[in-house]
């Protein structure tokens, strides 16, 4: 069965670093982007790598319905560090119809403000990279840490000398530890949904889905 992807054309306001690099990276997985910023340096720099560009004020509405914004799937508004353009951008993206709206946030005061006006995503960036750095450096196990929300989950980490040599069955991980092992490496490969028969060998590296609670206790295995 062919899968579609969530998202297939958006449109990035703001081209600093955060937004410049996420239109770089979305045109490069061949994705329809529209970029959108007032200064013009800025959108000629990257006009290269989008599909369209656009030196445009973003707070106007009807500039917004010219560039077809209101057809796109995604708005990124990228442009934090202007409470009050990012505010009026976002309520513009909304009477327009865009379906999905993300936006990047200075701070929580920001973040909270954003959402009552109806993003569908609020990120403050700078803190979720911290974050994901603090995990990193602390977890003494883990290898990588990915937050998928306040409670949960996805991690990397070299598979428990007591678990070396049995299967995932004799393990029981889901009811003992309330565990999921999407995928374990071995070498150069990777299996992944291992089955109950998988056994396990030193220097494997496992990928569990779990809450954070349960995440703490196979720290210390």
């Amino acid at each position: 069965m062919e899968t579609k992807d969530k998202f297939n054309s958006f449109a990035v306001i703001g081209l600093g670093r955060f937004g410049s690099q996420l239109a770089s990276r979305l045109y490069e997985q061949g994705k329809d982007v529209l970029i959108i910023d007032r200064r013009e340096e800025y959108v000629q720099a990257l006009a290269d790598h989008a599909t369209r560009a656009a030196m445009a004020d973003a707070s106007n509405k009807e500039v917004l319905m010219s560039l077809g914004v209101q057809n796109v799937d995604c708005a990124i508004v990228s442009i934090a560090s202007d409470l009050a353009s990012s505010v009026l951008v976002t309520m513009n993206l909304k009477t327009i119809g865009v379906p999905h709206i993300i936006c990047k946030a200075h701070d929580e005061t920001h973040r909270e403000i954003l959402e009552k006006l109806g993003a569908d995503e609020v990120i403050i960036p700078e803190r979720a990279v911290a974050d994901k750095l603090a995990h990193n450096l602390t977890a003494q196990n883990f290898m990588e840490y990915i937050e998928l929300s306040a409670d949960y989950a996805i991690v990397e980490r070299k598979v428990p000398a007591s678990w070396v040599g049995k299967t995932i069955l004799e393990l029981n991980i889901r009811a003992k530890y309330g565990l999921n092992i999407i995928a374990f490496k071995r070498g150069s490969g990777i299996t992944v949904s291992p089955g109950a028969n998988d056994a396990f060998a030193e220097g494997d590296v496992l990928v569990l889905l779990g809450g954070n609670e349960s995440l703490k206790k196979i720290e210390r295995l």
